[in-house]
């Protein structure tokens, strides 16, 4: 389902890096700015004319080969990931990155550069709640001819489990855990990408990796290179002292994990999974990811999100005892029957609350609204939403029976279907922004038998009984 539980954030001020693209070897600068509310992550080419405004979804996604690419009208982005990784893991949700080419800069091949500069211009708590996808089943995507998978089960908050096996003995096979995106930083973020050296001579072949030196790639050397490949590789990297060192990477480079590559592969999975364009939370479990199926399983969760905020219906167990029954409900609310339109409250937390409504042919309305085809009046509806709100607005005060809620504004309400006698509606209301001052911003969902009646907006405040 799909919650609200924090503010979002932006970066504090706009700052800036530079770097080498890893394909092109252009010197390529990129500045992060502060964005809006609810605008997620926005890329834009700023070397062409007009600016090519690219979002940072799955559904742009072009390539996946040695990284992930986006597109639009023909324009292309490279090398995503790792910046988008460093956004989520420090707990960015909307942010534009503006870029002068075609990819973005490799900068060490982790992430540690975009963090350091995330840190330094720090973040800033917007007004608006984060939608987050609280995955309630369990998702899954394989691809049988690399036996890669992933999968995402129901759980607590998010973590990634990451295990890789490229048949190589240098490398074998690793296994990589992050309980809490909030170790990204500490545990994760300076894992630097990583290659086998017999690839490199294909990808200088599709002339990529122009930018490549062995200060920003693991190299792992799995079988012998002959001398003139090794003279190639010299030449590439402008470098006179390259060598195969006895633990099997290029130069000796000192690891900054004993399982760097399999952190990495977590690093790319954030990364890419950021393309679904709103937090996830669930336990993830990755075998031997990649960026396309990492991008075709943001996919995947980009099409069940939009499913399921076509109804967005709440999972309710009504065998359960509930929050609160009619009597807890009368001693909060000022409302007595028959103008007491909710029967119960059945979930209550600091940003949401859901509530029923029995609907029965003995309604007092029924007598005079369509006696011959009964049908529950919309603004009844909206009245039971408002009164639902005030459970949840009114429980943020100690003494709510001292307190009466208001109406300030209603606004963007549709009626999907009518409601009649002998349904049962459930109302779902969501917290838009902070409490402040007693004011209250709610969106009200109604539903019968899962399917959405009523939805709008409510703005009410709540003022202390004279």
């Amino acid at each position: 389902m799909i919650i609200k539980n924090l503010p979002q954030k932006t970066i504090l001020k706009e700052t800036q890096l530079s770097g080498i693209g890893l394909h092109s070897g252009d010197q390529i600068n990129i500045a992060l700015k502060p964005a809006a509310e609810n605008q997620g992550f926005v890329f834009i080419r700023t070397d062409l004319n007009p600016n090519i405004i690219i979002p940072a979804l799955a559904n742009f996604v072009c390539k996946t080969d040695r990284g992930t690419s986006i597109s639009k009208e023909g324009v292309e982005i490279k090398t995503i990931e790792h910046i988008l990784a460093a956004l989520v893991g420090c707990g960015i949700n909307n942010c534009i990155i503006e870029t002068s080419g075609s990819e973005i800069p490799i900068m060490d091949g982790s992430s540690i550069k975009f963090v350091e500069a995330i840190q330094k211009t720090g973040i800033k708590e917007q007004n608006a709640l984060q939608e987050v996808f609280e995955v309630d089943e369990t998702i899954k995507i394989s691809d049988e001819i690399t036996g890669s998978e992933i999968m995402i089960i129901p759980d607590s908050d998010l973590s990634i489990s990451v295990m890789i096996d490229f048949e190589t003995e240098v490398l074998g096979t690793q296994n990589a855990i992050l309980k809490d995106i909030k170790d990204f930083n500490t545990e994760i973020a300076n894992c630097r990408t990583f290659s086998f050296l017999h690839e490199l001579e294909t990808l200088l072949d599709k002339n990529l990796i122009k930018g490549g030196d062995v200060n920003n790639s693991i190299i792992y050397v799995n079988k012998p290179l002959a001398k003139a490949n090794m003279d190639r590789l010299k030449k590439a990297f402008n470098k006179e002292d390259i060598a195969i060192k006895k633990n099997g990477i290029l130069n000796n480079l000192t690891l900054n994990h004993s399982n760097e590559a399999a952190r990495h592969k977590l690093l790319d999975v954030i990364g890419d999974l950021a393309l679904v364009g709103i937090p996830i939370k669930g336990k993830i479990i990755a075998n031997k990811p990649g960026h396309k199926i990492n991008t075709e399983f943001a996919k995947k969760l980009i099409s069940i999100i939009k499913n399921k905020k076509k109804s967005n219906a709440p999972i309710i167990d009504l065998s359960k005892p509930p929050v609160m029954d009619i009597n807890q409900l009368m001693d909060m609310l000022p409302h007595r029957p028959p103008f007491l339109l909710v029967d119960k409250i059945l979930e209550l937390s600091d940003t949401h609350v859901i509530g029923l409504k029995n609907v029965t042919m003995n309604e007092p309305f029924f007598k005079g609204h369509f006696p011959g085809a009964p049908v529950m009046p919309g603004v009844l509806q909206i009245e039971a939403m408002a009164q639902a709100g005030g459970v949840l607005v009114l429980s943020t005060v100690p003494d709510p029976e001292n307190y009466l809620t208001f109406f300030m504004k209603i606004d963007n309400f549709k009626f999907k279907r009518p409601v009649f006698p002998g349904d049962t509606i459930i109302f779902k209301i969501e917290l838009l922004t902070e409490i402040r001052r007693g004011i209250c911003n709610v969106r009200g969902y109604g539903y019968v038998n899962g399917q959405i009646v009523s939805e709008g907006d409510l703005m009410a405040q709540i003022v202390k009984r004279k």
